[in-house]
């Protein structure tokens, strides 16, 4: 496999993200190639002092980096050659000879998802890709679909990512008949807007797909469900309301058993050290933006060595498990439906926004 990286994005770049690529230089064959975007230099002096020399190692200089504050499109638009952009023009069958078959960027997410959609452009019958975050939960990992890609969707967009999140959390999660579920204000049918009601027919129509209707924000974590649509507005939300939520918790808990018992502190330092790492997001690396004609893993922006080196890890999985496949498989049956039932609700013409 080419597996690229961009060196220059996020908030520990480039050091934690050269790392994390040389930590996952165990994880390849002697085929695969592992493509650094970013300024050569800088790369070239980290790989030095950690003594690596390894021939799967390429360096693909990038002279322009897009901030983290920068408008995505614009950024996108007038920095060709940031490394952001030569990250997703190398992911695309297009504009690169010899296509990278992962891309994996911790930079401005609204830049990578525009630099994705633009130059990797959409798997067939695909409307508009969504980023696919694993949230940890007691009984299982659940996708949730979209958290930050398209804020302002469409039916017909929402009810794609049940598809698409359908088959990550099946193939790459090895979850036995996803159970699908759409985010609404309450549980019972009456209830939600006219585009969520469209969306909800279009996911119970869709055959053999596991759709076990709606569920409340408090039923993220109750184990009812193993995918969990919305839109990118509510879905970063949520998935950052979830984060600050266990790190309070998991902070308070320990300062408390502390206080209280020191020697109770340490019997219980190996059972909250793993419920952490259950709850950790470094180790599932990064989300996937799930329809775009490639892999492209969008990583935190806080993202350390290690999250970069579970990036690569999980992406190669993606891959191996031939999700982009099943995705085009699945949303041919999704688009029968709603092509014979009509336009949906909330989707005025039925095409991509």
């Amino acid at each position: 496999m080419r597996i690229a990286v961009d060196v220059m994005g996020g908030d520990n770049a480039p050091d934690a993200i050269v790392l994390g690529c040389l930590g996952a230089l165990p994880l390849l064959s002697d085929e695969d190639t592992l493509i650094l975007v970013g300024h050569a230099d800088t790369c070239a002096e980290i790989i030095a002092e950690k003594g690596v020399d390894d021939p799967r190692i390429v360096i693909e200089h990038a002279p322009d980096e897009i901030g983290m504050d920068e408008s995505p499109v614009e950024a996108v638009r007038n920095k060709p050659n940031s490394s952001l952009v030569r990250l997703a023009k190398l992911g695309s069958v297009k504009k690169s000879e010899t296509p990278a078959d992962i891309v994996i960027s911790a930079g401005n997410t609204g830049a990578c998802v525009s630099a994705a959609t633009m130059f990797m452009r959409r798997l067939e019958g695909v409307h508009r890709p969504g980023i696919g975050c694993v949230i940890p939960s007691f009984h299982g990992p659940v996708v949730v679909c979209d958290v930050g890609a398209n804020p302002e969707p469409r039916s017909s967009h929402l009810a794609q990512y049940g598809v698409m999140a359908e088959q990550y959390s099946a193939k790459v999660l090895g979850v036995d008949r996803p159970r699908i579920a759409l985010m609404n204000i309450g549980s019972e049918e009456a209830k939600g807007t006219e585009m969520i009601k469209s969306v909800r027919a279009a996911l119970a129509n869709t055959p053999h797909l596991n759709f076990v209707g709606y569920i409340e924000g408090r039923d993220l974590f109750e184990g009812v469900a193993d995918v969990v649509v919305t839109d990118g507005f509510v879905g970063n939300t949520m998935l950052k309301l979830a984060e600050g939520m266990a790190k309070s918790l998991f902070k308070g808990i320990a300062q408390a058993v502390s206080e209280a018992d020191m020697d109770l502190a340490m019997k219980l330092q190996p059972i909250l050290g793993g419920l952490i790492k259950k709850n950790d997001y470094h180790e599932y690396g990064g989300a996937p933006l799930l329809g775009v004609n490639g892999v492209c893993m969008i990583c935190h922006g806080s993202s350390q060595a290690r999250t970069i080196t579970n990036a690569i890890r999980n992406s190669m999985e993606y891959v191996k498990a031939g999700v982009n496949q099943g995705i085009v498989e699945r949303l041919a049956q999704l688009n029968e439906y709603t092509e014979t039932e009509g336009t949906p609700a909330g989707s005025p013409t039925g095409a991509p926004a």
